[in-house]
């Protein structure tokens, strides 16, 4: 019987009716066999492929061309259609291995964000040598401070003292010199081997009483 009857006849004890030839899906074995199926699913019925016509495929295990493994627990009903061992394996290797890629890109990138971290943050040892030049820092301004200070406090000493100087100049008093007075009085004396007459009598009180 043709697969085609088979089929005919489950769709008819199920109620539906045929209004035209069901197209069967083929699919083919690792060695060549081809397989013809409604659909390649689990409970569909499935047969082999041959020139009088198709026969139920046998319980068993049979590889497809693809690398899948198609499964038949029950004569000429697909119970399932897996990856094979291999590709199973073969598949898991490969999530594996993305999956350490992934890992590993992960840890990569943690890496560096804690590198980053590490590059904003000094270390004991920078910071203490930090703080070592700051205090150098401020010890030689503290000496250039007081320099400057020094210096302009003898800056204020000179000019007070030339200032006071100049005060003590204006301000010194005059002291009094007789003998620096001028002596205005003219002394007319008369010469002594000269008789005196009335006129230098008269001379002498008008000079002398001045």
């Amino acid at each position: 019987m043709k697969a085609n009857d088979i089929l005919n006849k489950i769709k008819n004890i199920v109620g539906v009716e045929l209004s035209e030839t069901v197209e069967l899906a083929e699919i083919t074995l690792e060695n060549g066999t081809i397989l013809v199926s409604e659909e390649f699913t689990k409970g569909n019925a499935v047969f082999i492929k041959g020139e009088d016509g198709e026969i139920a495929l046998p319980v068993g295990e049979y590889s497809l061309e693809d690398g899948r493994v198609l499964f038949v627990v029950e004569e000429g009903i697909i119970d399932s259609i897996r990856e094979s061992a291999e590709t199973e394996e073969k598949e898991a290797e490969e999530e594996l291995s993305e999956e350490t890629v992934a890992e590993e890109s992960t840890e990569e990138t943690e890496l560096e964000e804690e590198e980053k971290d590490e590059m904003q943050y000094v270390t004991r040892e920078e910071f203490a040598l930090a703080l070592e030049e700051i205090k150098s820092m401020i010890e030689k301004m503290g000496d250039k401070q007081k320099e400057d200070m020094s210096e302009q406090k003898e800056e204020i000493k000179e000019e007070t003292k030339e200032e006071v100087n100049l005060s003590e100049e204006k301000t010194a008093p005059v002291k009094h010199n007789p003998e620096a007075e001028v002596d205005n009085k003219i002394n007319f004396k008369i010469g002594g081997s000269r008789t005196t007459t009335t006129m230098d009598r008269v001379y002498s009180k008008i000079f002398n009483n001045n």
